[in-house]
């Protein structure tokens, strides 16, 4: 019975579970700030290379 008492009220478990959450939504934040500005960079670029394009 006392092991059954120590099992329900040990929290270890969920604090791990927790930091996986936290882990998971640091991680997609960072993707999609990548995202973001890789999209941007492209359009940067993709700017820079119009101009410096010789008119036909």
């Amino acid at each position: 019975m006392n092991l059954v008492k120590r099992f329900l009220n040990d929290e270890s478990g969920a604090t791990a579970i927790e930091y996986g959450l936290i882990a998971a939504l640091v991680a997609v934040i960072i993707i999609g700030g990548a995202t973001l500005l890789g999209n941007n960079l492209n359009a940067l670029f993709s700017g820079i290379a119009g101009k410096l394009t010789p008119p036909a």
